[in-house]
């Protein structure tokens, strides 16, 4: 299956092990997106992490990776239940590439997704993974977002290999 342009620059950006999947609802109506460094999620993550210079590198170097449980934008679909069947029929792909990802944590970012996510994570075997919740970044939630993500960071794990080998923790 070809990927659309929007999944090929995400995928640009995916490491070699992802040690924490963080999940979206989906790419934003209007065309900007995460990994294009123009969207709100993107804004709101960068100031969480500390206003990095090279935010995503940096992102990447610590084997996170955002991935959408639907990967068309559904944000503009105002009836609830629509966008719920949406999300509901994206569980099943979600699930196979949190599957192939075999991350160490998720970390939801929309409590509406929660349950979604969840699912995903249990049709792929691993239930048992820490599932962080953060709200949506936008309006007043956006400092609670960056203070959530805050207090996560701390405890996520590293990957355990560099691009080069096993880490020199000299």
């Amino acid at each position: 299956m070809m990927r659309s342009p929007l999944e090929e620059l995400r995928h640009s950006f995916r490491p070699n092990e992802i040690t924490t999947l963080f999940v979206g609802e989906s790419p934003p109506h209007g065309g900007d997106f995460f990994y294009r460094s123009d969207s709100l999620l993107y804004r709101a993550m960068r100031c969480a992490f500390g206003e990095p210079e090279d935010f995503l590198a940096d992102f990447k170097s610590r084997g996170f990776f955002l991935d959408d449980l639907v990967l068309t934008p559904i944000n503009k679909i105002t009836n609830k239940k629509a966008r719920q069947e949406i999300r509901d029929r994206a569980v099943n792909d979600l699930a196979e590439r949190i599957r192939k990802y075999n991350p160490s944590a998720l970390v939801v970012v929309m409590h509406a997704i929660e349950q979604s996510v969840r699912e995903a994570a249990g049709q792929a075997g691993l239930n048992h993974l820490p599932v962080h919740v953060a709200p949506f970044p936008i309006g007043s939630n956006y400092w609670p977002f960056v203070a959530t993500i805050q207090a996560i960071l701390p405890g996520l794990h590293l990957p355990s290999r560099g691009p080069s080998g096993p880490k020199d923790n000299r």
